[in-house]
């Protein structure tokens, strides 16, 4: 039987088109939403184009039970956050334990409120860090603290500027984040 997949991000969506256009190659699972807290993401734009339903919600919606039975309608067996910027709810995490994230570093380290996109770079490459990666996690009420499922490293020692540390980081999403969500499907 058909997986479904539930993705939720806040921007650009090159990780949601990502996943969306592996799974549509893979005939294993298909994408059945992508969730959006901001109008203007071109994330929305990108989804369309794949002829993916998306879902705009306000972070007060998060928050109450409308994005909750929102989801409930489409009974997703796994929720992805790709570059998804809002905390998650506590109450939506209970009732869909499978709720995974990427996170642009290793963590432990550099994980937590404040820590995504070039703020995570920066701050790697002012601590002079020789590598630095991708963690996929499960989603907890805290930032980034839930269980890692996968870590990848790259060497950013010839990187000088978080623009290049970004690039290294986002050719591993692209490369591993949709074959990790294809073996936790696997496991359902």
């Amino acid at each position: 039987m058909m997986k479904k997949i539930l993705l939720f991000a806040s921007g650009s969506g090159t990780n949601v088109e990502n996943i969306i256009r592996y799974f549509q190659d893979q005939n294993t699972a298909e994408i059945t939403a992508v969730f959006c807290n901001n109008p203007n993401a071109k994330v929305l734009e990108r989804s369309k184009g794949l002829n993916v339903a998306t879902y705009v919600f306000s972070k007060e919606a998060l928050h109450s039970d409308v994005v909750l039975d929102k989801i409930k309608f489409y009974e997703p067996d796994l929720i992805v956050l790709a570059g998804f910027l809002l905390q998650f709810p506590t109450r939506i995490i209970q009732e869909f334990p499978n709720t995974v994230n990427i996170h642009p570093a290793l963590l432990p380290k550099y994980g937590g409120k404040g820590m995504y996109g070039m703020n995570v770079h920066r701050t790697i490459l002012e601590n002079k860090e020789a590598e630095t990666g991708i963690t996929i996690h499960y989603v907890t009420a805290n930032y980034d603290e839930g269980q890692i499922i996968f870590q990848k490293t790259t060497s950013i020692e010839k990187c000088s500027t978080p623009e290049e540390v970004a690039d290294k980081v986002h050719q591993l999403e692209q490369e591993y984040f949709p074959q990790v969500i294809a073996q936790l499907l696997q496991k359902l």
